[in-house]
């Protein structure tokens, strides 16, 4: 018996069905990591400006997050850590408002996938390898660069 492959089976009625399930699943897939990398970067600005209380605070204020933001960047002069700070949440506020929102998505990734694989290299250079991977900072990057090259792929499956 001839096995089928996957492009025969698009043709017949249930690869439809399995296609457009996995298609469902692709775009809830997508929409997930759109929406959770979007609250990361949301949720450090509101603990950054001490909108969060109680157990589990980072920074608890600008000021504590100046000094991660010092301890991170060690290497880096002492007078760029207010910018470097400053730089970050903005670009996290940006970031995290247009993933959410869907707007610009590859490029949005993108940019989230370099902000998160500098952030990974600064730590790594100051507290060593083990805290960037810990946090699973440079897993994020990786969904962020997958995120954004979603799109070629849906462009070449049509072609």
């Amino acid at each position: 018996m001839r096995e089928t492959s996957f492009t025969e089976s698009k043709n017949s009625a249930s690869g439809v069905a399995v296609t457009a399930r996995a298609v469902n699943w692709e775009r809830w897939g997508i929409l997930y990591a759109r929406w959770t990398l979007g609250a990361a970067f949301l949720s450090g600005i509101a603990d950054r400006f001490g909108w969060y209380t109680g157990r589990n605070v980072g920074y608890g204020d600008f000021a504590g997050f100046v000094s991660y933001t010092a301890k991170v960047n060690s290497f880096m002069p002492a007078y760029s850590i207010p910018y470097l700070a400053w730089a970050a949440t903005a670009a996290e506020l940006f970031l995290g408002v247009a993933l959410i929102l869907g707007v610009w998505p590859r490029w949005v990734a993108l940019g989230s996938a370099a902000l998160l694989a500098l952030f990974g290299i600064a730590m790594a250079i100051s507290f060593g390898i083990k805290s960037p991977m810990d946090y699973s900072v440079f897993s994020a990057s990786a969904g962020a660069v997958l995120l954004a090259f979603y799109g070629d792929r849906k462009a070449a499956a049509r072609a």
